[in-house]
């Protein structure tokens, strides 16, 4: 009975010393980041001053590069919130100890609507461009990696860009394109049409009575076309926050099209898992994903494997603010 007592309190013990560790590498990225505000004068349409008002991004920058690919990652959150810590800041970790650069972005939301975030996105992409050589990348092998409502925001890219350009603008920046090169759609939100479209997020992003023509128009999967960007999509059958429909539209969209696809569908409930190290059933996706961005040439075949499957980290990093803050 001692000896028992004795074993259950060492493992206690243990399990004290080594849980601070564990924690601080669940939530503390790989690299610390740089952030640069997408608009330092003030983004456009700016109802104030505040955190809120001022998009910006996240620089991520590996300590060891295998590729001059990078990735701007939009985490999701139904266009009411960011989750920059498990959709964004873990991502960009997961995809720095594979030699990827990576760019966060934390965009403007409630009581923004559109345009204000299609505007936050593709300045990204065009700050990305603009920068290619200080930050060591190819500006045209650019991907963008989208979850939930941030896959839309993606898809939106994807799509949208080349017709939003800004030829005649006076700033240098807004003259490149926007368009990612190749994308990756997370349980994607991808149509603004009932009842397809996730309500809450189509309701935060065109507005309590949107215009159907809007709708139509950034339900994503009708604006597919041949040259739109090679695609990899993940998401579960059962999802109860977002419809399947809206990954299966846009995955036939894209075949029809002939563009590059490739989907990959679980059969579980879950939404909003980010890179699901914590559910046995769905962790093994990163891994497909990373065999795809091998094959497409985006990551070379040894580069360093990618962080064993994990918790998520918090959805907001401590100590930060910006518009995404819930």
């Amino acid at each position: 009975m001692i000896r028992k007592s004795f074993n259950f309190s060492l493992i206690l013990v243990l399990l004290c010393v080594m849980a601070p560790d564990a924690t601080l590498h669940a939530q503390t990225p790989m690299v610390q980041p740089k952030m640069v505000m997408l608009w330092p004068e003030g983004a456009p349409g700016a109802l104030g001053n505040t955190p809120a008002d001022k998009p910006r991004m996240y620089i991520f920058l590996p300590e060891k590069r295998t590729t001059t690919a990078s990735v701007l990652v939009i985490p999701g959150g139904g266009y009411h919130m960011v989750s920059l810590g498990s959709a964004g800041f873990q991502v960009a970790d997961w995809l720095n100890r594979q030699g990827v650069a990576a760019f966060v972005l934390d965009y403007r939301i409630k009581p923004y609507h559109y345009p204000a975030e299609t505007d936050d996105g593709g300045r990204a992409m065009r700050l990305i461009r603009a920068h290619a050589a200080e930050y060591g990348i190819d500006p045209n092998r650019i991907g963008v990696w989208g979850s939930s409502a941030g896959g839309h925001l993606a898809s939106s890219l994807g799509t949208h860009c080349e017709a939003s350009d800004q030829p005649a603008s006076t700033d240098p920046v807004d003259r490149l394109s926007c368009e990612p090169d190749f994308m990756i759609l997370e349980y994607p939100v991808v149509s603004m049409e009932l009842p397809e479209a996730h309500k809450l997020s189509r309701g935060y992003f065109l507005g309590p009575n949107p215009d159907p023509k809007l709708a139509r128009e950034y339900s994503n999967q009708y604006q597919v076309k041949p040259d739109t960007p090679p695609t990899f999509l993940f998401a579960t059958t059962g999802d109860p926050t977002v419809k399947i429909e809206n990954t299966l539209d846009f995955y036939r969209a894209l075949v029809q099209n002939h563009v590059h696809a490739e989907l990959h569908l679980f059969d579980y409930a879950r939404h909003g898992c980010g890179l699901c190290g914590e559910i046995p059933s769905l962790r093994v996706w990163p891994s497909l994903l990373r065999t795809w961005l091998i094959q497409r040439g985006y990551l070379p075949a040894d580069a360093p494997p990618p962080p064993p499957p994990g918790p998520r980290w918090p959805k907001w990093p401590a100590g930060l603010e910006g518009p995404g803050m819930p």
